[in-house]
């Protein structure tokens, strides 16, 4: 598709401060991790501790309580604690108890639970994506002569919806779950060329080797991942990260995937907005083809 000037990117504000601390927690050290565990628990009840307090529930020192706060991007512990205050006041985070679930459930309980995660993934998603990220993303697949999706299990499917709706406007994507013909793609690209790697964890080797080849080929590289200091993250040239909540229960496996496509769609439309009249002719063009397999 030809690359068509972009639109003026708005200002976002920066990610809720505990949507921001899940993403970091696979890079925090195990004390400072201990520390982010007595949070995400209770953020208002964190909020009313003193750092000497916080240090002793976390079982660590004051100093990393500190460079914990610095982690967050904050200068110091009031400031935490005035984040987390202010958080904790929201109707959605002060309503969120825990979307685990437990043996004691009831049925209500469980839809409760699934459907707050799924909400709260695809809400927080869109309040902490970056949007000069997406608005980049969007113009290199625009402007691009081939476009790789790698996918490995659960991400493969979200790999195929972008796959689907990139080729439905007419866009040259293809979407690769088979890690041999994820690295023999990628091999091939070239530096017009776009490679997309989607990892929640950011940590799926098939898929970091995929994208690794194709920025060695000189292609755009973009991951899409929960986590943005993740090894995928690491790789790409543009990060698109999203914002859902991990349970023992693997419940938010499909918050994961849902907040993943939320991602997909944004960036979907964006792609379709720099040729808006041609896609929209594609789109009526594939509905029309397909309309004699409908039953009426």
């Amino acid at each position: 598709m030809p690359r068509a000037e972009s639109p003026a990117t708005p200002a976002v504000a920066p990610a809720p401060l505990l949507v921001r601390l899940r993403g970091l927690r696979p890079s925090l050290s195990p004390a400072e991790d201990r520390v982010a565990e007595q949070v995400l628990a209770d953020a208002r009840a964190a909020a009313a501790l003193t750092i000497s307090e916080l240090a002793a529930a976390a079982q660590t020192s004051e100093t990393t309580v500190l460079r914990f706060c610095k982690r967050l991007g904050l200068p110091g512990y009031p400031q935490l604690r005035l984040a987390l205050a202010e958080e904790s006041a929201q109707p959605r985070v002060s309503a969120a108890k825990t979307t685990d679930i437990s043996a004691k459930d009831s049925i209500d309980d469980i839809i409760a639970k699934v459907s707050f995660a799924d909400a709260s993934a695809v809400e927080e998603t869109a309040q902490q994506l970056d949007r000069q990220a997406l608005t980049d993303a969007a113009s290199a697949i625009a402007g691009a002569k081939r476009v790789d999706i790698y996918g490995i299990g659960a991400s493969a499917i979200v790999g195929i919806d972008l796959q689907q709706k990139l080729h439905r406007i007419g866009a040259m994507a293809f979407a690769w779950n088979d890690p041999h013909i994820a690295l023999t793609s990628a091999t091939l690209l070239a530096r017009k060329d776009v490679a997309i790697g989607i990892s929640h964890s950011g940590t799926t080797k098939e898929t970091i080797e995929a994208l690794e080849a194709a920025r060695r080929r000189g292609a755009t590289t973009i991951a899409i991942t929960n986590f943005p200091l993740s090894r995928l993250a690491s790789t790409a040239d543009l990060v698109l990260t999203t914002a859902a909540r991990e349970t023992s229960l693997r419940s938010g496996a499909t918050a994961s995937r849902i907040a993943a496509l939320t991602v997909v769609d944004c960036l979907y439309i964006a792609v379709a907005q720099r040729n808006l009249r041609r896609a929209r002719k594609a789109v009526e063009e594939t509905r029309d083809a397909v309309s004699s397999h409908r039953v009426s």
